[in-house]
């Protein structure tokens, strides 16, 4: 039986649009999240991603890493299969406002100068996706259409 829980968690006002931002959105995520977690792509790990963290005071780095890259990397999955499009749009979101807050906003808006113009993008897109829900073509509607029988 569908509530308005259900619908609020995973209907959608968009519709085959939204794959088009899930889609390149998650891999980027999944792709930072593996960073973090799993050193894949030249990243640092669990480790080395902490260490960093705790260096420019977001303690206990380790934690942070692990929290940092969970959202990231599971959070990317969740949007590329659109499941639970909304919550895992909004732990994208809050993650790029830390990143922005706590590492770029001193850098400028400019990439070249490590500035928050990319995190700033990942995080228009992923509250696009918080307001808008996962589309036509998302598990979310799949489900739905589930409790409705």
């Amino acid at each position: 039986m569908q509530t308005s829980f259900t619908r609020s968690l995973l209907g959608s006002t968009a519709g085959y649009a939204a794959l088009v931002l899930r889609l390149p959105i998650g891999l980027i995520l999944v792709a930072h999240g593996g960073q973090k977690l799993f050193g894949w792509f030249g990243g640092y790990g669990l480790e080395g991603t902490g260490q960093w963290l705790a260096s420019i005071g977001l303690a206990p780095g380790y934690v942070m890493a692990l929290l940092a890259g969970s959202a990231e990397f599971f959070g990317g999955v969740a949007l590329i299969l659109g499941l639970f499009t909304r919550p895992a749009a909004l732990v994208s979101a809050f993650t790029m406002l830390v990143a922005i807050f706590s590492v770029h906003v001193s850098n400028g808006l400019f990439l070249t100068n490590n500035g928050y113009e990319y995190a700033l993008a990942l995080f228009a897109a992923t509250v696009a996706l918080l307001i808008q829900g996962g589309g036509r073509l998302s598990l979310d509607q799949w489900l739905l259409q589930r409790f409705q029988r």
